[in-house]
């Protein structure tokens, strides 16, 4: 196995174990009520952020065209779900063991994303700019619903 598949077996293997964990710890409602609170939709954030790890994996390991962008939204939303966290902005739901490994991951695959290491085509500006809207986007959907 090359060095990408390497790399995109380990991103997808962190995905899937971080989001059996969170999808075990969800709290499902007992009446119909529960399901339309924000605090239903707000626990999902952090299994969000799995599925956007194991799609860059998934992506990084079958060499998809928009591998770069797909990095470069899961490192964005991590980055920002610690900066909001840190100006106080947000309480986050993922736990510190899970950010130490989400921050580990999302700085890694912001080097692959702009460095374009495994030659799947330079990330342009517009994509670059598009992941960042949309890892805030995504960010602020599941603390302010």
């Amino acid at each position: 196995m090359n060095k990408r598949k390497i790399i995109a077996s380990v991103f997808i293997i962190i995905a899937l174990i971080l989001g059996a964990i969170f999808f075990s710890e969800l709290v499902f409602p007992k009446d119909l009520e529960g399901y339309f609170k924000t605090e239903y939709y707000g626990q999902f954030g952090p299994l969000a952020i799995c599925v956007e790890l194991f799609i860059a994996g998934l992506y990084l390991f079958i060499a998809h065209p928009k591998t770069n962008f797909v990095m470069a939204l899961f490192a964005f939303t991590v980055l920002m779900d610690l900066f909001f966290n840190i100006i106080g902005l947000i309480t986050t739901l993922v736990p510190i063991y899970a950010l130490v490994i989400f921050l580990c991951c999302a700085v890694f695959a912001l080097w692959l994303a702009f460095s374009n290491a495994f030659s799947s085509g330079r990330i342009s500006f517009a994509g670059a700019f598009g992941s960042f809207i949309l890892g805030n986007a995504v960010e602020l959907f599941f603390n302010y619903l």
